[in-house]
């Protein structure tokens, strides 16, 4: 497994710094640093009171937790949320509330998780057409439901 140094800074050191659930997990928790109630179709930004320095080359991207989707139906807005490397604001998780009751955020919560994935820029090559493939330009379900 490959590993990444990332620098960080923390607002509030009662918060800890993210950690992985599991030895072989892809993300990182995040952890509220300040309270917030979310009613029902509610969305709202929680801090997280980390700062990072991504090195170049990578992002990071903030996903949703499975077991706060399924238990109470709360999401990440804008998944997944990317951080570039050069961002050196506080890293923010927008949530949800899809459920039908007030969710509250309290501080230390888990409230999703941060993936740091290695970025390839494109670079752009205009053509007057594009080579044949099985495919084409069948799109939205031409591949059958089953």
């Amino acid at each position: 497994m490959k590993r990444v140094m990332v620098k960080v800074a923390r607002r509030n050191i009662e918060i800890p710094l993210p950690e992985y659930g599991t030895p072989f997990s892809a993300g990182v928790d995040l952890r509220a640093a300040e309270p917030l109630l979310l009613k029902p179709g509610e969305r709202g930004s929680v801090g997280t009171g980390l700062y990072v320095e991504l090195p170049e080359g990578y992002e990071a991207q903030v996903r949703p937790r499975s077991g706060l989707a399924l238990r109470s139906g709360v999401t990440v807005l804008n998944t997944p949320g990317t951080i570039d490397s050069d961002y050196r604001g506080e890293v923010r998780v927008i949530l949800i509330n899809l459920g039908q009751e007030p969710f509250q955020v309290m501080p230390q919560d888990r409230i999703a998780q941060m993936i740091i994935a290695p970025v390839v820029q494109l670079v752009w090559e205009e053509n007057e057409s594009l080579s044949d493939s099985v495919r084409g330009e069948g799109g939205f379900g031409s591949t059958g439901v089953k």
